[in-house]
Parts: C-alpha cells; structure tokens; sequence
C-alpha cells in the first residue's frame, strides 16, 4: 500500500514538472506587453486620419451646400467677409476710422483710397470697415437678446398654454398694434441715445415677433406622443422643456436669428439715418447716408454709393443664408431642398 502511493506521488510530481508538457517543442514564453512610445506613435497617424476624415467630410457637405443652395452659399461668403471685416478691421483698414488725410478732401476713389475720401477727409474704405463692426456688433447683441426673451416668452406661451397664454398673447398684440418705427422711436425717447439703449430698443421689438413663431413651434412640439408620455411617467415641466421643447423648436430658432440679422442691420442703418442710432464719432453706415452722403449726393456720390452698397450686401447676405438654412433644417421643405 505505501509503494502504490510513493508510485503515484512520484508519477504526479514529474506530471507537474515535465518541461516537454509544460512548454511544447518550438514554444516560448511571451514577455509581458510593455506600453512605451511605440503606441503613442502608431496613435497619432490614427488621429491623423480621423482628423483629415472629418475634414473631408465637411468638405464635401459644404460641396453639397453649394450646389443645392448657390444663393445660400453667396450669402455665406458675404456673411464671412462680414465678420472678417469686422473683426479684423484694424488690419484691414489703413486708416483709423476718424482719422485725416492731409489734402484728400472728397477725393474720388483711386489707388490710394479705393472708394475715396469724405468731406472731412477720411478714408471711405476705412470707414465703410469699421462700419461692418458697428453693424455686426449691434446685430449680434440684438439678436441675442431678442432671440433670448422671445424663446423664453414663446416656450412658455405654447407649452403651458391657458390662461398664460391668452395673458401673454393679448400682451404681444397690444405691443405689435403701433407701428414698429414708431415702438423703436418711442423706447429710444425713454431710454435715451446710446449703443446699448438702441440694442434694446430693437431687441423688445424683434422678441415680440419672434415670440409667435417660436409659440407655435412649441405648441405642436407639446400635442406630440413623445411629450404626452412623458408627462405620464412621471417628467416635470423644467425637464420636458429642456428635454423634448427646446431641442425640437431649435431650428426654428436658427432660422429666426439668421435672418433677423439682416432685419437688425437694416433697422439700425434707418435708426442712424433718422439721427437716433449709433452716437457719433462711431461710424455707421446709416449715418454716413444721412450726413455728408446725402449732403454731397451729386458733388461726390461715391460718399453715399458705398454705404449703401454696404447695407445691401449685408442684409442680402444674411436673407440668403437665412432661407437657405430654412429650407435645410425645415422637416417640411428637406425633401425638396435634396
């Protein structure tokens, strides 16, 4: 009985130690994988090519832009000029907005100045510049403001709906009764002349606007299956606004704020030409028109030429871009858009 059992304790431990079984003919161990800079470099041609993918991609989607929606795509460029100018206007422009050139009183446009000079002897290239960063700083902040109450405003309206909204709407009708020169003048009187005091002139009018189309957005994004079960398991109003409303009237909002653009351009150059715009010595394209433009009309009409061909370029602009991306984002109208 004790051979049997020395016999296999011996056959086990030569089992368990049998270097033939353990590691095969042929076979080696592997080392441990290390992590070095072999992987950061064999990643960074990864990235590499996901990066130049996504460019390609968005290239080719602004192809495809183009060629469906050419009228869209030109107000693009004109949009993009626009911010550059706007931006960069101490860059572009040879001159300071306000500053004189010695004995180039009404010069007409020429390789030095090449859309001529004023009756103050400034530069109309540089002034017409750094009007574009007048007109986009004001846009921009109008419509800010404006697409900020009127979604507040008009969310609200549409989803709650009731009371509130009868309340609300009668409020907005009331407002929009007077003519809309005659609402901007009369908060201008209140508020006073000033940059921020004409933004929000043009803000509470354009909120007011907005507001009826956003409410009707939210009314049909509310009645949908998808908030109605929400509300059944359970949602509270704050998450279903954020949630299911917001998301859904966004494009809406896009669109509204695309092309109130243009409309604020426009109403901000008619609010410098009637003289309750933006205060001087800032230059406007609006005011340009009204003051040494119009004085010098037949004497020297590249004065009011460029403005003008400055404001309806930007409101062109930005009308196309708007009804481009309309007909893009529109549900109703992608199909036709394709």
């Amino acid at each position: 009985m004790p051979s049997s059992i020395r016999e296999s304790d011996t056959e086990s431990e030569g089992a368990s130690v049998a270097p033939s079984e353990a590691f095969p003919r042929g076979a080696r161990a592997k080392p441990a994988r290390e992590s070095g800079p072999a992987e950061g470099t064999r990643a960074e041609p990864a990235l590499e090519r996901d990066r130049s993918v996504a460019l390609a991609r968005a290239l080719r989607g602004v192809g495809r832009f183009a060629r469906r929606k050419p009228l869209g795509a030109l107000g693009a460029l004109i949009v993009v000029a626009m911010l550059v100018m706007a931006a960069f206007a101490e860059r572009i422009a040879p001159y300071d907005y306000d500053e004189t050139v010695r004995g180039a009183r009404m010069k007409p446009p020429s390789a030095a100045h090449w859309l001529g000079t004023d009756n103050l002897s400034r530069d109309m290239w540089s002034r017409v510049v750094y009007g574009a960063r007048v007109s986009i700083t004001v846009g921009f902040a109008t419509i800010g403001l404006a697409i900020f109450l009127a979604t507040v405003i008009g969310v609200s309206s549409g989803y709650f709906g009731g009371a509130y909204d009868l309340v609300i709407q009668r409020l907005v009708d009331a407002w929009l009764s007077f003519p809309y020169l005659v609402i901007i003048l009369s908060v201008m009187a209140v508020l006073g002349p000033g940059l921020l005091n004409l933004v929000v002139a043009l803000a509470i009018l354009i909120a007011a606007i907005n507001s009826r189309v956003i409410r009707g957005a939210a009314i049909a994004v509310a009645q949908s299956t998808y908030v109605e079960a929400a509300r059944a398991l359970g949602c509270g109003h704050a998450r279903i606004i954020a949630r299911h409303i917001l998301p859904n009237v966004m494009a809406t909002i896009i669109i509204l704020a695309t092309i109130g653009l243009g409309a604020t351009i426009l109403a901000e150059s008619s609010l410098s030409f009637l003289g309750f715009g933006v205060p001087p010595p800032f230059p406007s394209w609006g005011a340009m028109l009204s003051g040494s433009g119009r004085t010098y009309m037949f004497r020297a009409p590249w004065m009011a030429v460029w403005p003008g061909v400055a404001i309806s370029l930007a409101v062109f602009g930005f009308n196309m871009l708007g009804d481009a991306l309309r007909d893009v984002l529109d549900p109703r109208l992608r199909g036709a858009a394709r």
